[in-house]
């Protein structure tokens, strides 16, 4: 009876926990992945300086590479991302006007016979409107995040603060940490290892692994914009950036679309050199680069990446791409502890 009580009490006290921790989830949740990444940088600086200092050295660190690029990053975002959306309000009837120019040609007058035997008319001004729309309403939903984070500028002070303090104390007291959380939890010592020790995999599979190359795709695809004209290039480079992200199509969801683009202009010479770059990046970074970052630490079906990275972006917004493969790494996880572990009691317990 009395443990009954106790285990009672002590439910409740986790819910209100939980709930009082709520609000800072993404706080605490981005300060443990970070955490993570640069550990090894304070325990090459913790063998030549006390915790307090490395740690110290640690968090500017983390400032100067993180949080002071996303700043300017952000910024530079909103600016562009209003931008196409003015673009968009009234380009409808430029682009329209190009593409009656573009109506003559042999690839257009196929894709209006392809429109016409499925039961639509392929008109250049519909498709113009149908463009500026898209510009417009991307745009707009691009410029509300980015201006709702930089309006709220107490909050972003706030959660900046926290999260270097959070980092700053986990550096520290990382092992200490983890070893009252093996305490507290009732599983076996080596199935809560083997749980983090994936947590570790799939974090360092997606921060270190796919983040590097995505933010290298995004800045070539920003640059490749630059070049060619095709619009703002930090607003597609940070498209671009999450779109590497995704496991078979990737930035093709946007250089394919930019190619034909520039065929509509008349710039054949543009859309093959595009192609070309298009193909050396995807042969580099995503057939090269990326195997050797990643390696076999995400051991998840392709399918399972795209859909956690999808249902991540959709429940959680941009963190999402961090937080979608992790909950799916738990089940999976946890999924094979109970087949090599418990499947056979339930099995047992369970009448024929």
């Amino acid at each position: 009876m009395v443990l009954r009580y106790f285990l009672l009490l002590f439910l409740v006290s986790m819910l209100l926990l939980g709930w009082l921790f709520w609000p800072f989830i993404s706080v605490l949740v981005l300060s443990y992945l970070l955490t993570r990444l640069f550990r090894p940088i304070y325990q090459f600086i913790n063998r030549r300086l006390p915790d307090f200092f490395a740690s110290l050295a640690t968090c500017t660190l983390v400032v100067l590479l993180v949080f002071i690029p996303l700043v300017f990053f952000v910024m530079a975002l909103a600016q562009e991302a209003q931008g196409l959306y003015d673009w968009g309000r009234g380009a409808g009837a430029t682009l329209g006007a190009r593409l009656r120019e573009f109506q003559t040609s042999p690839l257009f007058v196929h894709l209006q016979e392809t429109a016409a035997l499925l039961g639509y008319s392929l008109q250049p001004e519909d498709i113009g409107q149908a463009l500026a729309g898209m510009a417009r309403e991307l745009g707009l939903f691009l410029y509300n995040q980015a201006s709702n984070w930089a309006a709220n500028l107490m909050m972003f002070v706030l959660g900046f603060f926290l999260t270097i303090v959070t980092i700053f104390f986990l550096l520290m007291e990382h092992d200490r940490l983890l070893n009252y959380i093996f305490r507290l939890s009732p599983l076996p010592d080596n199935q809560e290892r083997q749980l983090f020790a994936k947590f570790d995999e799939i974090t360092g599979a997606v921060l270190i692994g796919n983040g590097i190359c995505a933010v290298i795709q995004g800045i070539l695809g920003g640059l490749i914009f630059w070049m060619f004209n095709l619009g703002p290039p930090v607003l597609w480079g940070a498209i671009l950036a999450v779109l590497a992200f995704l496991p078979i199509v990737g930035i093709g969801l946007v250089m394919v679309p930019a190619t034909i683009f520039l065929l509509i202009k008349g710039n054949l010479a543009g859309a093959v050199l595009l192609v070309i770059l298009y193909g050396m990046i995807t042969v580099l970074i995503e057939s090269a680069l990326k195997p050797k970052l990643v390696g076999d630490r995400a051991k998840m079906h392709i399918l399972l990446v795209f859909l956690s990275i999808i249902g991540g972006l959709n429940a959680f917004g941009f963190l999402g791409i961090i937080y979608g493969p992790l909950i799916v790494t738990a089940f999976l996880t946890l999924a094979e502890i109970y087949l090599t572990s418990y499947d056979r009691y339930v099995k047992k317990s369970v009448p024929r």
